[in-house]
Parts: C-alpha cells; sequence; structure tokens
C-alpha cells in the first residue's frame, strides 16, 4: 500500500492542479468568455464524445491491465499488443462510415429541442475517437507502471489548452467557431502525445501470433464495451438529454455544478491509476488476505480525503455561488445530490478494479447496462418534470443502486466489506465538524469566508485523524512530515 499509497499522492498532485485549472475555467472563464447557449454547446459536445468513447476504445484500455502481466512469452505479448491495437479499428471505422452518410440525420436528432447542435457531428466523432485512443496509450503506459504523464495530459494539459483557447475568444483574436475547431484538435494532440510516450516505454513490435486466449480477450473486450458504456452513460448521459428536452443554456448551468461535485472524485481518480494494475496482480496470485487489506485501506484513505473535500464544498457552497450569475445558483442540489454519489463511490475503494479484474465480471457488466438503461429512462420522465434537479436525482438513484449492488457482489464473491471501525469514526468527525461550522457564519468578502472556513476545518480535521490514528497510511504520511519539519 506504501507504494500505491505514494504514486497516488503524486497522480492526486497533478490531478488536482488539473482540477485547479478546470475550476478558472468552468466557474469564469467559460461563464465569461462564452455565452450560456455556447457553452452549453460545449458541453454537449464533449459529453456526447465521452459516451461514444467506450464503444470506440473497444474495452481495449481494461483489457489491456488485465491480460497484459498473464504473457512472459514475448511472442505473444507482442501478439497481444498488436491485437489491443487492430480491435477498435473494427468499431471505429464502420461507426465513421456512419457519422458521414447519416451525418444530416444524427445533426437533427441531436438538434431537435437546439438547432445551434446539428452543425457539430463530426466534432463529437473526432474528439470521442480521440479519447479512445488516448485512453489505450494511456493503458499502455499504465501496464508499465508508468502512470504520471498520462496523467499530466489527461488532467492538466487539456485544461491549459481551453485557458489558452478562452484567452484568444475573449480577446477576439478568434471566433466561437474557430475555437471549436481548436477544441477538437486540442483532443487529436493529446492523444498523439500520448502514443509517442507509450511506444517510448514499450515500441510495439508488430506481430500476428495471437495469443492462445485470444477468443477469451475478445469477449472480455466485448463485455467492456458494455460495462464502459454503462460508467459514462451514468455520468455523461444527462447533460446530452438536457439537450434533448430543455434549453442549451442549462447544460452549461448543470456542467458548472457537476464539475463542483467532481472534485470529490478526484482522490478516486487518482488511486485508481496505480490501484487496478496491483489488484490485477493481486488477483492473478490469488492472495486473498492482500486483496482484503488493500480494499479496506483504499477505502478508508479515500473516504477520510473525498469526505473532508464534500464538507469543505457543502459548507462553502452558498459563498461560491454568490461568485457567478443568478441563474448557475440552479445547480445547488446537484452539487448535493451528486457530490453524495462521488463520496459512496469513494467508499467502495478499488471495488471496481476487483470486478472487472475477476472472473465475475459479465454479470456485473451486463446488471451495468441496465441500470445506464434505467438512467436514461429516469433522465427521460424527470428532467422535462424537474428540470436539473430531475437530472441529478435520476443519477444519483443509479449510481446509488449500482454501487450497493457491486458492493454485495463483491461481498458474496469475494467474502469482503470495504467497511472497518476507523471508517465509522471519520464519518462521526466529519458530521461533529459539518455541524459546528454549518452554524457558523464569516461576514466577509465570499472568496476570503472560503479561505478561512476551509483552512480551520482543514487543520482540526488532520490533528484529529493523527491525535485519535485513524488511518495508518495518512498517520504515517504525517509523520514524515513532521519529522521533516
Amino acid at each position: 500500500m506504501g507504494i500505491v499509497l505514494k504514486q497516488s499522492l503524486n497522480n492526486t498532485i497533478i490531478t488536482y492542479i488539473g482540477f485547479a485549472i478546470g475550476a478558472i475555467n468552468t466557474l469564469f472563464l467559460y461563464t465569461r468568455f462564452l455565452t450560456d447557449e455556447y457553452y452549453g454547446l460545449v458541453g454537449v459536445i464533449l459529453s456526447a464524445s465521452a459516451v461514444l468513447m467506450p464503444l470506440l476504445a473497444f474495452g481495449i484500455p481494461n483489457t489491456l491491465v488485465k491480460y497484459y502481466s498473464g504473457f512472459k512469452d514475448s511472442t505473444y505479448k507482442n501478439g497481444f499488443l498488436t491485437l489491443m491495437l487492430i480491435l477498435p479499428l473494427f468499431l471505429m471505422l464502420p461507426l465513421a462510415l456512419v457519422s458521414y452518410f447519416a451525418n444530416d440525420a444524427i445533426g437533427n436528432f441531436l438538434s431537435d429541442e437546439n438547432p445551434i447542435v446539428k452543425g457539430y457531428v463530426w466534432y463529437i466523432f473526432i474528439i470521442g475517437m480521440s479519447m479512445a485512443y488516448f485512453e489505450i496509450f494511456y493503458a499502455w503506459a499504465k501496464v508499465q507502471m508508468k502512470s504520471i504523464f498520462g496523467n499530466f495530459l489527461k488532467e492538466v494539459f487539456t485544461r491549459l489548452g481551453v485557458t489558452a483557447l478562452l484567452v484568444l475568444v475573449y480577446f477576439e483574436w478568434i471566433s466561437v467557431d474557430v475555437f471549436l475547431l481548436c477544441l477538437v484538435g486540442l483532443y487529436v494532440l493529446r492523444m498523439l502525445l500520448m502514443k509517442i510516450y507509450a511506444y517510448k516505454l514499450r515500441m510495439p513490435v508488430l506481430s500476428f501470433k495471437l495469443p492462445t486466449n485470444t477468443k477469451t480477450i475478445i469477449q472480455y473486450s466485448a463485455l467492456i464495451i458494455l460495462g464502459g458504456s454503462a460508467a459514462v452513460v451514468l455520468l455523461e448521459v444527462d447533460k446530452v438529454m438536457i439537450n434533448q428536452f430543455i434549453k442549451i443554456e442549462n447544460v452549461a448551468y448543470y456542467s458548472v455544478a457537476i464539475f463542483i461535485a467532481t472534485v470529490i472524485s478526484v482522490p478516486s481518480r487518482a488511486m485508481h491509476q496505480i490501484v487496478y494494475p496491483f489488484t490485477a496482480e493481486i488477483l492473478t496470485k490469488k492472495d486473498h488476505g492482500a486483496l482484503n487489506d488493500l480494499y479496506q485501506r483504499s477505502a478508508l484513505t479515500l473516504f477520510i480525503i473525498s469526505g473532508l473535500i464534500y464538507l469543505l464544498i457543502i459548507l462553502n457552497l452558498e459563498e461560491l455561488y454568490t461568485l457567478l450569475s443568478d441563474d448557475y445558483s440552479k445547480g445547488y442540489l446537484v452539487v448535493f445530490l451528486i457530490g453524495l454519489a462521488k463520496v459512496y463511490d469513494a467508499v467502495l475503494g478499488n471495488n471496481n478494479a476487483i470486478l472487472y479484474n475477476s472472473d465475475y465480471y459479465k454479470m456485473l457488466l451486463i446488471l451495468g447496462v441496465f441500470l445506464a438503461i434505467i438512467t436514461i429512462l429516469f433522465n427521460m420522465w424527470l428532467i422535462p418534470e424537474y428540470e436539473l434537479i430531475g437530472a441529478a436525482i435520476a443519477s444519483f438513484s443509479a449510481i446509488f443502486i449500482y454501487n450497493t449492488l457491486k458492493l454485495i457482489f463483491v461481498k458474496i464473491r469475494f467474502g469482503i466489506l470495504p467497511f472497518s471501525t476507523a471508517m465509522f469514526k471519520v464519518l462521526l468527525v466529519l458530521g461533529v465538524l459539518g455541524i459546528v461550522f454549518y452554524a457558523i457564519s464569516i461576514p466577509f468578502h465570499p472568496i476570503l469566508s472560503i479561505l478561512i472556513k476551509s483552512v480551520a476545518i482543514v487543520i482540526i480535521y488532520t490533528w484529529m485523524l493523527y491525535r485519535f490514528k485513524l488511518s495508518e497510511d495518512v498517520s504515517g504520511i504525517l509523520d514524515k512530515y513532521l519529522k521533516n519539519k
């Protein structure tokens, strides 16, 4: 866990830098430099691309992580890697033809409520394709235990590029149409940089001597398409469906709320970059004790961090929204519900890594598809009735059901749970801090108020964690830090 925590912390720092840049873009630059309509359009394009990405990736990122360590013979390993590069083309090429010949039909469907979306079908496909191959090359690097550069490209590079493009729009050096074209180019460039880095770590050797378990690999990839699509649908389809039922400006308001809530998931995203291959290795060795230890310690570490972030967001949310226009405050309850779902994600630790790298992934993937369908149906029902709050309720309900079923599944099949006595103690600490600071009002400028309250909460929370030794990993880091001082 020490190696996992160290690399996870490096990734967490990079990811938070990316999120800090993203916060500037999302909360201030997009909201001031683009109209609400065009900001909503950007949200629709990126969300639709993200929904398309798992299909175009053909499940290869997960397949690479699951099977790579099992190949010892270099010939079969080269054949396996060749297969990983070629398989996505079997879906990308037909979908490219469909996008070309059915461009008008797809555009008419997407622009039923908001005509502005119609001309951007190809943007969605190219960004989706770039996202797919980026994830493939990122997985290529991760199996070499090198995740930091890929994480930088994923979390920082694109956001910095968007910042630069928005500044160019502000000074009227480029138009909004050119901005959208450059946005497509930014995702293509990111994919190419990841490819170059991945190939430097291990240059592919073209080999058609396929592994003996090729049929199993392809079946796994096909099922991962369903699972990956289901997971993305749970997170991204609401923005696409908001575009289908209500004015596109609401996508902008919803995007800001979702971004605020998504900050909670940063520690999970950072830790999972390295936990996935470690979990795959433990499952290959069938080390039940190590699996249980990694499950509980990853869950506790993530809950400690994510619980604190959720508390900071909720206690400062009113001040934060005063910095934006009144329309954006429509997302208040969205932050509350989606943030709570993100904390539940964190409580599950490396649950996803266990399931996707085990022999029990098939049923869960099918279940994920079923829940994705429920999400879509919930959105179709709730968005026209309750607008943004309806989308949030639909997503929260689906995520809660999905996570609970995953929790039960791992318990039944592996006999392990992520919960520990320390986790309930952390929950108690968070509850007490929440009650105390909710009652405290700081009558200063919103930014100063947020800063003072946040610093006070972090200091008290950290002291309580260290004083009562609620986590060995967190206490170990604090001990090192204090000794260095």
